[in-house]
């Protein structure tokens, strides 16, 4: 009996050691689960607010420069303030026209041409909401039958490309992982197009983390908080 309660005792603290061990690996897990998120959106806000004061902050003279106050994020608001102004005066008869003297300034340049209208006609897309830019989140089959991936309708396929099809087609971005600024523009036929219920938040998030974030059904959503958007 006494020569098994050293066998006992050292078991004992073994399997304590292992547990403070799993448990300290939990905690530490745990710490870089809450504190990552937080740290790098506000690595990344910061990195932003100082890259905008770099930009500006060579335009005021030394006199004027709030950067030299230890003020930090004036450039931000600086340029925030200085497109709301631009935006108000564009808005009248003088900055219309203004906007179409331009316009046709750069419409007969050969070069910049193409780069001002494509850059022009993708943010009148996105901010002006001229078509449902990335509003639908869908499956289809790519790159062959069988094999599905996610992808968002930019809108409804027009032009040249419409008329060699004889059935309605949609224009689908299909994203990289995890990097979803690059991607594929395929035109597929509406028919083959799967539209989901979840938001485009989400499909960009499922994309960026690989699939490890998978949004719950959005009807389940809705009966648990009926003041979800549907």
């Amino acid at each position: 009996m006494n020569s098994d309660a050293p066998q006992s005792t050292s078991t004992e603290t073994e399997s304590l050691h292992l547990g403070l061990a799993a448990r300290l690996r939990a905690y530490f897990f745990a710490g870089i689960l809450v504190t990552a998120p937080v740290s790098i959106t506000f690595y990344i806000a910061w990195q932003f607010v100082k890259f905008m004061d770099d930009q500006v902050s060579p335009l005021i003279p030394p006199a004027f420069n709030p950067q030299n106050w230890g003020i930090p994020g004036f450039g931000l608001v600086l340029v925030a303030v200085s497109l709301t102004l631009i935006g108000a005066l564009t808005a009248g008869l003088a900055g219309r026209l203004l906007v179409r003297v331009y316009d046709a300034v750069l419409e007969r340049m050969p070069v910049l041409r193409g780069i001002y209208s494509a850059v022009k006609q993708i943010f009148e897309t996105m901010l002006a909401q001229k078509a449902n830019a990335f509003r639908e989140v869908v499956l289809i089959e790519y790159p062959r039958a069988g094999i599905w991936t996610l992808g968002f309708i930019t809108g409804t396929t027009d032009g040249e490309v419409r008329e060699c099809f004889d059935k309605e087609m949609v224009n689908v971005f299909v994203p990289t992982t995890p990097n979803p600024t690059s991607g594929f523009l395929l035109f597929v036929p509406r028919s083959d197009v799967k539209v989901l219920e979840m938001n485009v938040e989400d499909g960009i998030k499922m994309v960026v983390s690989t699939g490890i974030l998978t949004p719950p059904p959005r009807k389940a959503e809705i009966l648990v908080n009926p003041n979800v958007e549907s």
